[in-house]
């Protein structure tokens, strides 16, 4: 593989965004790859590709360069260097180890970057690069599962959509990427993967609303609320909408759905979302102070509570988001989930139904939080069933959902 110091700059450019300005990984590459027009297909690839994966292995990058810390570019250049030499054996390609003569890796030695990575492949939080009490916490939580969970979460996630049955059906996706490009997936009836990666948001049929990027694991959450065209469904964390698109879908464009954020922008983008999707019957509601449910309770046939959470479920798509996670955080958005559950339930009718969904794979984020409900809330409410997905066992992201009804 021949380096372009171009491209390796730039990669080093968006290390420095994500770690010293602390941006968001995907935001970076997707500013930095509009950057620049002369970038070729293959250009844009390497960029993306070796950003993503310095970011997913930075703990083992730090460790084979012989870092702590990272703060200038010149830092970071190392780190690409470390990184460029491990890759090869780390990812299993056939590929060059000796680098570039450039200025920047300077004093970096082949021999000694491989012998700290052969060390560190026996100390999993190293070899599998997460940090001591992401790795401390789901160990006791999921014991002997989360070594094969880990290394699920360490690999690239693959391209997944949803065909918007609004707008086409599946047959029809299936022949405008071609039968030999995609694979159904089992148990999810509307959902595709790219057999090849791709930007597939650029695309016609995408900006026809015939699909949407969505994973197999997330598309699973909608269907489990058992939804019947005509009802009256509430997605009272919906974000950008990605499940509140796949209701309407399940809606057919009848019966009501209402999507509420405490996000004026996610709604906002929900709604050109739901345009280009041909929804016709959402509308939205920014919850900004306790009164915004008061006229909402016991309306709605189903609800979905889809909290917000660690991400740990989603890692193979941000990976940045172990760096930044901290203890306290957890501590806190338990709380926050406890206290969406314990609300905003009463905006379910008698006899209506609510899926409480997280996209961690955490037992203390999902399963104890639906047990302490049902605990509490037992006269009123009725466990139906429970699902977890893994991304060991499943290939896809690793998400929780519990269906419960209201007496």
């Amino acid at each position: 593989m021949k380096l372009y110091k171009g491209l390796v700059a730039a990669t080093v450019d968006a290390l420095y965004n994500i770690f010293v300005k602390n941006r968001q990984a995907d935001r970076v590459v997707e500013q930095l790859l509009k950057s620049n027009k002369k970038w070729g297909a293959r250009d844009r690839a390497f960029i993306a590709e070796n950003t993503y994966e310095i970011v997913r292995w930075w703990r083992l990058v730090k460790y084979t360069a012989g870092m702590e810390k990272a703060f200038e570019h010149a830092d970071f250049w190392k780190l690409a260097g470390a990184w460029l030499i491990i890759r090869p054996r780390h990812l299993n390609r056939e590929e060059d180890e000796i680098l570039p003569e450039w200025p920047e890796f300077e004093g970096i030695h082949a021999e000694t970057v491989l012998e700290r990575y052969n060390a560190a492949l026996g100390t999993r939080k190293i070899a599998q690069s997460v940090p001591d009490w992401i790795d401390e916490t789901a160990a006791q939580e999921l014991g002997a599962k989360w070594d094969e969970e880990l290394a699920a979460l360490n690999q690239q996630a693959p391209v997944a959509i949803r065909v918007n049955t609004l707008k086409t059906g599946l047959e029809t996706v299936i022949n405008i990427f071609g039968a030999e490009n995609v694979l159904q997936v089992n148990g999810v009836q509307d959902a595709l993967i790219l057999k090849k990666r791709q930007n597939v948001t650029g695309t016609d049929a995408f900006r026809q609303g015939y699909f949407e990027v969505q994973d197999a694991g997330s598309q699973l959450i909608a269907p489990y609320l058992d939804i019947k065209p005509g009802m009256s469904v509430i997605d009272a964390c919906a974000g950008a909408g990605g499940k509140t698109l796949h209701i309407a879908a399940l809606l057919q464009n009848e019966g009501s759905i209402l999507a509420m954020d405490i996000e004026q922008y996610k709604l906002a983008e929900l709604v050109k979302r739901a345009e280009r999707n041909g929804v016709k019957n959402l509308e939205t509601l920014l919850i900004d102070d306790e009164l915004a449910l008061q006229n909402l309770i016991g309306t709605a046939d189903r609800l979905l509570l889809d909290v917000p959470c660690s991400g740990l479920g989603v890692l193979r798509r941000n990976p940045d988001t172990k760096w930044k996670l901290k203890p306290q955080f957890l501590d806190s958005i338990r709380q926050v989930q406890w206290q969406i559950l314990d609300n905003y339930s009463e905006l379910v009718k008698k006899g209506g139904k609510m899926v409480y969904a997280t996209c961690s794979i955490l037992p203390s984020e999902s399963e104890d939080q639906v047990k302490r409900f049902m605990k509490s809330r037992k006269k009123e409410w009725n466990f139906i069933s429970e699902h977890r997905t893994s991304v060991a066992k499943d290939g896809f992201d690793g998400f929780y959902m519990a269906l419960l009804e209201r007496k």
